[in-house]
């Protein structure tokens, strides 16, 4: 009896005790539970914060991205612009150099008939002014009379073609120097347009450095420059995909297959990237970059038509080329397009000016060689 007692007891104070301990524990728990739930309160609110500026960010980016779009389609323009206000001065200043020629060729010749008429005045005044009737009185021998009207006849002739070839210089002159002004005022006018591109030019490419430095602070993570990378090689990819689709009615095209090794490369410099390294993480160059002076000319590689002549993300102004047989040839980071869709292009023919659109630090070409949509080496074909 007392045991079980004691048992009895003993169970009460455990029980109490229990209750006591849990009592003690359940202030802490809760208020640990209460600080958990406003840390997490506080990361939730740090994470929007963090998305909400990253969408900043992204937005910016693009905003510039798009302004640089800009920049590069107005700097192409301009300089298209002022290679064909160039081309047109040369051929204007050869004009006026032709048309020099011309009037000192005609000034001289005018001088000499102007000579040969003053000497023919004189000839005819010191002969006297005899007619046919003074002839006929003098009674002279007929014969002579007749030589004399003939030697008169000859002379007078001979005269008249002087002065009509005397006139015709005269209005050849004057033909020359209308040429020679209206050639004069366009190229004042080409000239004065040039200026006006160049000031232009500069302003656009001022406007590009800024951008593009702007561009650099918004910083990316490694993992976000990994993503636009990724984004601008599908964005590629989907182009060329669809590019395939209108190569297909592309005819009189034979292709590369036949090619390697015996092509020219698009323009000559020093390879800064070679094809299958390391771009970044784990993209890779799909093709070759080619270190070249600004505004070298790029040139085709082989006969084909032009598909694709514009500005692509990443890649700035692209031009594509279709060889035939499912082989495409790429040209980006252009200064300049000098073809245009539906163009037919023959082997080292210009299309292109070399630049950094795209956002490039430094000239150079971009240059693939796809087939049936796969990037290949550029070195398996030019040399």
């Amino acid at each position: 009896m007392k045991f079980l007692h004691f048992i009895k007891i003993t169970i009460r104070l455990c029980t109490l005790l229990c209750v006591f301990s849990l009592s003690c524990l359940a202030t802490p728990f809760l208020d640990n539970q209460s600080s958990t739930n406003k840390k997490l309160k506080d990361v939730k609110s740090e994470i929007s914060n963090a998305q909400s500026a990253l969408n900043d960010v992204l937005k910016k980016r693009t905003r510039l991205e798009n302004q640089l779009k800009e920049s590069d389609i107005a700097i192409s323009s301009i300089t298209q612009k002022i290679q064909e206000n160039t081309n047109n001065k040369k051929i204007i200043q050869n004009k006026l150099t032709e048309l020099e020629k011309n009037k000192s060729t005609l000034i001289t010749s005018k001088a000499l008939q102007e000579k040969l008429l003053a000497k023919q005045l004189r000839a005819a005044y010191s002969a006297g002014h005899h007619d046919y009737i003074k002839l006929l009185l003098n009674q002279k021998n007929p014969a002579t009379i007749q030589r004399t009207i003939t030697h008169y006849q000859y002379v007078n002739n001979a005269r008249i073609k002087e002065i009509e070839n005397f006139k015709k210089t005269i209005d050849e002159l004057i033909l020359v120097e209308e040429k020679h002004k209206k050639q004069s005022i366009a190229l004042d006018t080409i000239t004065n347009e040039l200026a006006i591109n160049k000031k232009s030019l500069e302003q656009n490419k001022e406007k590009r450095t800024s951008t593009l430095t702007l561009i650099k602070k918004e910083q990316l993570t490694k993992q976000q420059q990994l993503d636009k990378l990724i984004s601008e090689e599908k964005s590629l990819k989907d182009t060329l995909n669809k590019l395939e689709l209108l190569a297909k009615a592309s005819k009189n095209l034979d292709g590369l297959a036949k090619l390697k090794r015996k092509l020219k490369w698009p323009v000559s410099g020093r390879i800064t990237h070679n094809f299958g390294t390391q771009k970044h993480g784990y993209i890779k160059w799909k093709g070759v970059l080619i270190k070249a002076t600004l505004g070298k000319q790029i040139k085709s590689i082989y006969n084909g038509k032009v598909l694709f002549s514009d500005w692509l993300k990443g890649y700035g102004l692209v031009t594509i080329i279709d060889h035939g047989k499912g082989y495409m040839s790429l040209y980006g980071y252009n200064q300049t397009l000098l073809k245009k869709v539906g163009d037919y292009v023959e082997q080292g023919e210009p299309i292109a000016l070399a630049g950094q659109s795209g956002g490039q630090s430094q000239p150079g070409l971009y240059f693939e060689i796809r087939h049936a949509g796969q990037a290949q080496n550029p070195k398996l074909w030019c040399r």
